[in-house]
């Protein structure tokens, strides 16, 4: 089981790309808790839940520096590749958080 969270600027833009990862996760036959929150709701959901991985969308790219050094070690961050996030890549952003924490 793993969890990762897609962090945009309001939410909604990352919608999209949770609904093509998990797609792609059921078709691995994997277990996975995706979702999307905008970046006023990142502190609250990372002290509800365990989380794996943090995804920046493209927008909110600035934040990766300050989320790597509030939460790593224990969740793992970075960026969403821009083309795989423009073109809705939902298989290859999800093979990224997955090589992130050694799937």
């Amino acid at each position: 089981m793993v969890t990762i969270m897609l962090v945009c600027n309001a939410g909604m833009s990352t919608s999209m790309l949770v609904s093509k990862m998990q797609k792609a996760a059921e078709a691995k036959g994997l277990e996975a808790t995706i979702f999307a929150v905008p970046v006023s709701e990142v502190d609250a959901e990372v002290a509800k839940q365990h989380i794996d991985v943090l995804l920046t969308g493209p927008q909110v790219k600035f934040m990766v520096k300050q989320y790597k050094e509030k939460f790593e070690p224990d969740i793992k961050v970075d960026a969403i590749d821009m083309v795989a996030y423009g073109t809705m890549n939902g298989e290859k952003v999800l093979g990224t958080a997955l090589e992130m924490v050694g799937i």
